[in-house]
């Protein structure tokens, strides 16, 4: 097993033929993939985040208070998630509320730059970032950086896809472990699952 991937006993075979199945969407030079995950399209089906949601079970023990989560495409993960353990989330929003204590972080992804808003996290909270993908880090970091700031305590980092070469630079960077489902690469137009 690759640390921090899932063993091979945890097929993930729905999850890996979606992927293979995604059509693929430039911008830029960053090529983007268009999947029910990590897009919702087509339909997200619950046979797949029930897959999903099992994997993570198994390589995480859920030492946190609540799991936190970017909108959008973290919402359903951290929903199945929620729902089989019993522990609440958290939404990084994509608008400004200005609440007391929000706090703004600016990211920059390989194809965008934004401003995400951070709520309702405490000091010494214990979390667990969910996402759907991870693939120049610029989300991660922003999210990590920021919650370390607040005095957060994050106890794991689990990713449904790892679209990078960089894992480990941005594992040695936010200093925390992403633990990913299933890696892939895009080859000639097309997603391939390693």
């Amino acid at each position: 097993m690759v640390a921090g991937q899932v063993e091979d006993r945890m097929a993930l075979e729905e999850l890996k033929a979606s992927l293979r199945e995604s059509a693929i969407v430039k911008r830029g030079d960053y090529d983007y993939i268009v999947n029910p995950i990590t897009d919702g399209i087509p339909k997200v089906k619950p046979s797949m985040l029930n897959e999903i949601v099992d994997a993570m079970c198994q390589i995480s023990k859920f030492d946190c208070d609540y799991f936190i989560t970017v909108e959008a495409l973290g919402l359903p993960l951290a929903t199945a998630l929620s729902l089989k353990t019993g522990k609440p989330f958290n939404v990084v929003r994509k608008r400004m509320y200005g609440l007391p204590d929000e706090i703004n972080i600016s990211r920059l992804t390989g194809y965008s730059k934004s401003t995400l808003f951070v709520n309702g996290v405490r000091p010494g909270d214990k979390v667990i970032i969910v996402d759907d993908v991870v693939s120049t880090g610029g989300t991660l970091w922003a999210l990590v950086e920021a919650l370390v700031r607040i005095g957060v305590r994050i106890t794991d980092v689990l990713v449904v896809v790892e679209k990078t070469d960089k894992k480990a630079e941005i594992e040695r960077k936010i200093g925390i472990p992403v633990k990913t489902l299933v890696k892939v690469d895009i080859v000639d137009g097309k997603v391939v699952t390693l």
